[in-house]
């Protein structure tokens, strides 16, 4: 695989940066978006609510997750049916627990089967997976984001992890696997062979897929004069 179009996988961009998700969206190349609370905190976002509604205003026909921030149940859900009512087009992000360690599932579970389309967050086990499939309804569509660079982050493979999620979900054929927390161009590769079904990833990242198959002598050239040429525009000498 050598560009894009080579994926089966979508791309969801991942961000808070308006005017950076209307690029994304005008280049064609992002199948949807993902955002955060801490995302727009770091974007600069004052008005929650603002921001959200003007994102949807300029991308009016792609999936777009916005995440609760409650971190009791009711408040959560009192939030997650109001921002349902922003857009066709919108996924309430919901936590697979709260900061309790409690869990979403009954949550998930009414919301689901009222027919709002979740993103369950912050999956890092299994048995998480398991949990939120037998909460999602099948009627419903649904994105369960595990997140696969915070699990190879503690020294673990997520390959095996993200497999066994594919063949959990399989349950709920209305639910799609998300690959979060990307951190480099192999993780794509990575996710297309077990199965998942999006990716979230940051422009960086995009921008290295013409390199995948690159001959590895032809790229140990250019890297040796990319130090050469940064040394002698430097002015360096020994």
């Amino acid at each position: 695989m050598s560009k894009l179009s080579d994926f089966k996988i979508k791309l969801y961009a991942d961000g808070a940066d308006i005017e950076g998700m209307i690029e994304e969206y005008k280049k064609g190349v992002a199948s949807g978006f993902t955002t955060n609370p801490t995302l727009m905190k770091k974007a600069g976002v004052k008005s929650y609510e603002e921001f959200a509604k003007a994102v949807l205003k300029e991308i009016p026909d792609l999936p777009i997750s916005f995440e609760v921030f409650s971190d009791d149940l009711s408040g959560m859900e009192r939030e997650a049916r109001k921002i349902a009512g922003w857009g066709d087009n919108v996924y309430i992000k919901i936590p697979v627990t709260n900061t309790k360690g409690e869990s979403t599932a009954e949550l998930v579970k009414k919301l689901s089967q009222d027919g709002l389309k979740l993103n369950v967050t912050a999956i890092l086990t299994l048995e998480q997976v398991k949990t939120v499939a037998d909460a999602l309804s099948v009627d419903t569509p649904s994105i369960v984001s595990v997140f696969a660079g915070r699990i190879a982050d503690t020294g673990r493979d997520p390959m095996p992890i993200m497999k066994d999620a594919v063949e959990i979900l399989k349950s709920k054929p209305k639910a799609e696997l998300l690959w979060a927390s990307t951190r480099e161009i192999l993780n794509l590769i990575q996710a297309e062979s077990c199965g998942c079904h999006i990716i979230t990833i940051t422009n960086d990242i995009l921008k290295k897929v013409p390199q995948v198959g690159k001959d590895l002598s032809q790229l140990s050239l250019e890297t040796v004069q990319m130090f050469y040429n940064d040394a002698q525009s430097a002015g360096y000498k020994i």
